[in-house]
């Protein structure tokens, strides 16, 4: 599924380098678009050049940034960047929102459950049609093998295959993407407050040596939240000591694929891109 070209695309922009990179991809393919920026969640920079085509809201403003994007003939939405997911007394939800979490019960899903839960209300409800980053920017998904200069030994390749299992089993939970493994032994899980959060506890772990791994929940809403790796990634995994990274080919998003890559080599860890259907195989959840 690929954006329609007829319509201004709807940008809902977190934080982090995802939506300017989405924005960039507008800006050169000719593609109009509204960018809808939450407060306290998406980076200023994003919308510093482009002033005339967002809006600020709430994060709890979903309805008006409903109206807004309707308004503004957006047919097709793209979401991109990191949301900090807040309490509902912090999230201060207007009338239209507040229903949603009534009707749906929402607060009490796990991430996957209530992107699920968003994008069905999104297209059935509100008459959008939802793609994933992937759709607007094909390129950042990672591809299949050794992506650097580094490559795994046996080690570290077993305990890659340990982290995709405990990957996948906190997946199945609905509780995170990703698990850092050292010597055979799962270090960390990721928890909610994300990648780099679980990266920074293991940096004072003291450890040596071992794998960072991502991988797509199994039954993931595939059109938004996959895993995504970048620059602070490649800088976490080197403070905690770890040795490497393996993600998700085709499932994973590196964001600045080259630099990188480029980051990795002159760091000396590995990343690789995982067929997750070879690890998977005869794993009992």
């Amino acid at each position: 599924m690929v954006p329609s070209g007829k319509h201004k695309i709807g940008i809902i922009a977190g934080g982090g380098e995802l939506p300017r990179r989405i924005i960039a991809a507008c800006q050169k393919n000719g593609q109009d678009f509204h960018v809808i920026a939450f407060k306290d969640q998406t980076d200023k920079q994003t919308t510093e050049n482009i002033t005339d085509k967002c809006n600020w809201l709430r994060l709890g403003a979903i309805g008006g940034a409903i109206d807004i994007l309707k308004k503004q003939n957006c047919k097709e939405l793209v979401m991109g960047g990191k949301i900090n997911r807040p309490g509902f007394t912090s999230l201060l939800p207007d009338l239209r929102t507040a229903k949603f979490f009534l009707k749906t019960g929402a607060m009490a899903m796990g991430d996957d459950g209530l992107l699920s839960t968003i994008v069905k209300t999104l297209e059935e409800d509100e008459g959008f049609r939802i793609i994933g980053v992937h759709n607007v920017l094909p390129e950042l998904l990672a591809p299949d093998g050794v992506l650097g200069n580094v490559s795994p030994n046996e080690a570290e390749m077993k305990d890659i295959k340990t982290a995709v299992h405990a990957a996948l089993d906190l997946g199945r939970k609905d509780l995170g993407q990703g698990a850092v493994v050292s010597g055979g032994n799962i270090i960390a899980l990721e928890e909610k407050d994300g990648t780099d959060a679980m990266l920074a506890r293991v940096a004072e772990l003291g450890i040596s040596g071992g794998v960072l791994v991502k991988v797509v929940k199994p039954g993931q809403e595939r059109r938004v939240d996959l895993p995504t790796i970048g620059i602070e990634t490649v800088e976490g995994v080197v403070k905690a000591n770890l040795s490497g990274i393996g993600i998700e080919s085709g499932g994973a998003i590196i964001v600045d694929r080259e630099l990188v890559v480029e980051a990795a080599n002159s760091l000396g860890i590995f990343i690789i891109g995982l067929n997750i259907s070879e690890f998977d195989a005869g794993f009992d959840a």
